[in-house]
């Protein structure tokens, strides 16, 4: 997926931090690419190292559209919930998706619903692709 992103004040981290810009909202980030090319138009991969546990930091969206936003230190994303065979999900946000572990139990009929997912700032990533 194509996003804009912009530079933010780093700390003492070792990525620095990005607020990335996408057709569904925007949110704060690390960056994991070149931090000489962290501001500007790029395609991404993004990881996130939390995983779902249904209750606490997941539960059903509020309505059925993609959405990224940023709340506190927290990134918010509503998508549509798909699970797999290995224990793992996907959420499809809009023309891209973010993999998932999942934390058990795992409500029956999940499958296809949206869910809103809420998870650190500090574990969510960015990793440009090279063209």
């Amino acid at each position: 997926m194509f996003v804009r992103t912009e530079s933010l004040p780093q700390t003492s981290q070792q990525h620095p931090t990005v607020r990335v810009h996408t057709p569904i909202g925007s949110a704060v980030a690390l960056w994991h690419g070149d931090p000489r090319e962290a501001d500007g138009r790029h395609l991404i991969e993004w990881t996130v190292d939390e995983d779902i546990h249904w209750g606490q930091n997941t539960r059903a969206a509020p309505s059925d559209e993609p959405e990224l936003r940023q709340e506190g230190d927290r990134v918010i994303m509503s998508g549509s919930l798909h699970l797999t065979a290995d224990a793992t999900a996907y959420l499809q946000m809009g023309h891209w998706s973010v993999l998932f572990d999942l934390v058990p139990p795992v409500p029956s009929g999940l499958e296809g619903s949206w869910v809103q997912i809420s998870v650190e700032s500090q574990s969510v990533s960015l990793h440009p692709y090279q063209t």
